[in-house]
C-alpha cells in the first residue's frame, strides 16, 4: 500500500517519530507500515536545539540509512531549512524519501502563509509524487490560535499542492471535528491525551503522530534506569542486547 493510501484507511494512520536507526529498526519490528522522524529528536542528539535549523545534515544522513526499510518514511524537514522555495524543494528532493513534514514557522514565529505555500508549490513542482504534509503552527506557538486563521493557512497549503495538514496541539474535540470537515485532504494531529486513535479518526482525523513523545520517554527511561542501578533498585525492563544488535546486523547487511 502506498503512504498516501495509508492515510485513507479505516483508521487512522498512526506515524511513529524515530530519532536514530535503531528507534526506526524498532518501530518497523513492531509492525508500523510507516516511520517518521522528529526534528527535536534529530536535533538533541546532535545536542542542538529544536527549530534552529541544526537537523538539515543529519537528515539527509538519517534519510540515506533509513531508505533500505521495507517501510514507508517521512522526514520531519522543519521549515524547510532554508528561505528560498527552490532550496527548499531540492533538499526535500535529495532526501529520497516518501514524505516530508514541513511547518509554517522559523524562529518560533509564523511565517507568512504565501511564504509557506510558496515553498509547498515548489516542492510539488519538483518532487510530484513526495506526500507534503503542512504543518499549520497557530496552535503549536499559540500564535493566532483560532479556527479560523488555522483554515486560512491550511487553505493555501492545500491550493499549493499539499497532500496533508498538521496541526500539532489542536486537542480540543469540536476544533478538530470543525478542522477535518472544511479541510479536503488528510488530516494530521499529534496523539491527544484521552482520545484514542479511534476516536481521533470519529472526529475526522487520518493521520496521528508520536512527534517526540518516543524520544522523551527514552530519554526518561535512560534515566530512570541509571539511577536504579545508582541506588541499588531493580533496574527496569529493557530490550535485550541480542535482539537489538541482531537488528542492527541485517540493516548493515542491506545497506552495505
Amino acid at each position: 500500500m502506498s503512504f498516501r493510501a495509508l492515510h485513507y484507511g479505516e483508521t487512522p494512520l498512526v506515524l511513529p517519530n524515530a530519532w536514530d536507526v535503531p528507534s526506526a529498526l524498532a518501530f518497523v519490528d513492531a509492525g508500523f507500515p510507516a516511520v517518521g522522524t522528529t526534528s527535536f529528536g534529530v536535533s538533541s542528539a546532535l545536542g542542538r536545539p529544536d527549530g534552529a535549523r541544526s537537523s538539515r545534515d543529519a537528515n539527509l544522513t538519517l534519510a540515506r540509512r533509513l531508505a533500505p526499510l521495507p517501510v514507508h518514511v517521512s522526514v520531519d524537514i522543519e521549515d524547510g531549512c532554508a528561505d528560498e522555495p527552490e532550496a527548499v524543494a531540492e533538499y526535500a528532493a535529495a532526501l529520497g524519501v516518501a514524505g516530508i513534514n514541513i511547518e509554517d514557522s522559523t524562529a518560533e514565529r509564523l511565517i507568512p502563509p504565501q511564504a509557506h505555500a510558496a515553498k509547498i508549490e515548489a516542492v510539488k513542482e519538483r518532487s510530484p509524487e513526495l506526500f507534503v504534509n503542512a504543518r499549520v503552527d497557530t496552535y503549536w506557538l499559540g500564535q493566532d490560535a483560532t479556527v479560523e486563521a488555522t483554515l486560512e493557512r491550511a487553505t493555501a497549503y492545500v491550493e499549493a499542492g499539499a497532500d496533508g495538514i498538521f496541526v500539532p496541539l489542536a486537542q480540543d474535540p469540536s476544533v478538530l471535528r470543525e478542522l477535518a470537515a472544511a479541510i479536503p485532504v488528510p488530516l494530521n494531529v499529534l496523539a491527544v491525551p484521552g482520545l484514542t486513535v479511534r476516536q481521533l479518526g470519529d472526529l475526522g482525523v487520518r493521520r496521528v503522530s508520536t512527534g517526540s513523545l518516543p524520544y522523551r520517554a527514552a530519554v526518561l527511561a535512560a534515566t530512570e534506569a541509571a539511577v536504579a542501578v545508582r541506588d541499588g533498585r531493580t533496574p527496569p525492563v529493557a530490550a535485550p542486547y541480542s535482539d537489538l544488535q541482531s537488528r542492527l546486523v541485517d540493516h548493515a547487511r542491506r545497506t552495505g
